[in-house]
């Protein structure tokens, strides 16, 4: 059984996204089981915290060029 830690999460994080994007979120959560959303996106941004294979974004990029979808403003692109 899941140990019940209490939390004391005192910041919250206003994230956009487009339909697109909160769609692959929610086919990621419900194929690995998660039981919310805000917890599926803390264990993506931890696993991409220990993703050290990954290029650096350009230091320029501007918020735009940024985006969940392959194909849809990723960062380097010209």
């Amino acid at each position: 059984m899941a140990s019940k830690r209490k939390l004391h999460r005192t910041e919250r994080l206003q994230v956009m996204l487009d339909e697109r994007e909160l769609g692959l979120i929610d086919e990621w959560r419900f194929d690995k089981r998660i039981p919310t959303r805000a917890a599926a996106i803390r264990e993506l941004i931890a696993r991409g915290l220990k993703a050290q294979e990954l290029d650096d974004p350009e230091p320029r990029a501007h918020s735009t060029d940024y985006a969940v979808a392959p194909g849809e403003g990723q960062t380097g692109e010209n």
